[in-house]
């Protein structure tokens, strides 16, 4: 868990993040930001008045226990037990039940070697829920210029072991062209 709380350690390792950069710059962002902890409170009354302190204790405190649990065992199990089907350098890999809880983090070694794609979950059989709900954002015009791993990054970082195939992965966008299998029809 050291690796949540230590940003100086994070700030050394990896330098500077500058992948958010554009959302740092959005108002709406900023406004969220600055206006977080009446986000929370707002929530605690909103459940105390469906339900007092029972919804108060399952929708905040529970639901927060189980996340955090969630984080913590997707960045522990996953870098020591699963698959690894991408090059990526580290320890990182996939674990289908760990994926099934985290809604796709699960597939950490997939997160690790293409960490810019919105997609995790890259096979048609790998669940990711967070995808799926990016997608559906997508397709109503609240998500753009979504990420997904392109050919060459795909080819770099296959090991010589791994069964993936360009088609199997399919992550073209909705109204886009084909990155990864153009004869392809969506």
């Amino acid at each position: 868990m050291k690796w949540m709380l230590n940003t100086d350690e994070i700030l050394k390792t990896c330098g500077e993040h500058k992948i958010v950069d554009d959302l740092e710059k959005q108002v709406f962002y900023k406004f969220l930001q600055k206006t977080s902890p009446l986000h929370t409170l707002a929530l605690a009354l909103i459940l105390y008045a469906l339900g007092g302190v029972p919804f108060v204790v399952w929708g905040m405190g529970v639901r927060a226990v189980c996340l955090f649990h969630v984080t913590c065992l997707v960045n522990s199990i996953c870098h020591r037990h699963g698959q690894q089907p991408w090059i990526t350098n580290d320890l990182s890999r996939n674990i289908w039940w760990v994926a099934i809880l985290s809604f796709g983090e699960g597939w950490h070694n997939n997160h690790h070697a293409f960490q810019y794609s919105a997609r995790f979950g890259l096979k048609w059989w790998q669940m990711d829920i967070a995808w799926y709900t990016v997608r559906f954002l997508e397709t109503i015009g609240l998500a753009t210029d979504v990420k997904l791993p392109i050919p060459t990054d795909i080819q770099r970082r296959t090991c010589s072991y791994s069964q993936t195939s360009f088609e199997s992965l399919n992550p073209t966008p909705i109204g886009a062209k084909s990155v990864i299998a153009p004869h392809q029809v969506n």
